[in-house]
């Protein structure tokens, strides 16, 4: 019982007017070491039978559930600056040449299934009007939710999320370079015998 006192008015700030009992024998007070009264220590103290004491508390402590929780600090807004957004890891480039090679990638493969001509073929009878005005249209429409602030990451989600789109089009710039390489080598188109 007396190092229960003892330890509650230790950590209460009071001081002890008394000598504090151990198991080895007395120990004066002016031993024990002080803590600041602005501690937030809370001391459940036990007898040696089992039976629980009360908890000491003093009207300057307060519970930790008591206390609110800060507010986690708003996301930073994706910048609008020109050179931010076309930087080397910037959210334009990577994302606007993916985009332009899914498309060139699929009416590649369509028009040499359609009706059998290759790559420089297709580039050749009209197909670079078709690409640069393509090219034009999907870079400004990518471009303007940019420079608004919106960014592709805020507007995902599910399996059409903007990391899915960043890979797909990794692919297919992978695979038009591919398709044009391998018509190159082979003298004709994909597909044709």
């Amino acid at each position: 019982m007396t190092t229960s006192f003892a330890m509650q008015s230790m950590i209460l700030g009071s001081p002890v007017k008394s000598f504090t009992q151990s198991k080895n024998g007395c120990v004066p007070s002016c031993y024990l070491p002080r803590l600041q009264k602005s501690s937030r220590l809370r001391v459940n103290c036990m007898s040696e039978d089992g039976e629980k004491l009360e908890q000491s508390k003093s009207p300057n402590l307060t519970d930790a559930a008591a206390t609110p929780k800060p507010t986690p600090p708003p996301s930073a807004k994706p910048s609008t600056n020109f050179i931010d957004v076309f930087s080397f890891s910037g959210p334009a480039p990577e994302r606007i040449n993916g985009r332009l090679a899914m498309i060139g990638f699929v009416a590649a493969i369509g028009v040499e299934l359609a009706n059998g001509a290759d790559l420089s073929a297709q580039l050749s009878s009209g197909g670079l009007s078709w690409f640069l005005g393509t090219s034009a249209l999907l870079t400004s429409a990518s471009l303007i939710p940019l420079f608004r602030g919106v960014s592709a990451e805020s507007k995902s989600g599910g399996i059409m999320s903007a990391n899915a789109e960043i890979w797909n089009g990794r692919f297919a710039m992978l695979g038009l370079v591919a398709l044009a390489f391998t018509e190159y080598v082979k003298g004709a188109g994909l597909f044709q015998v």
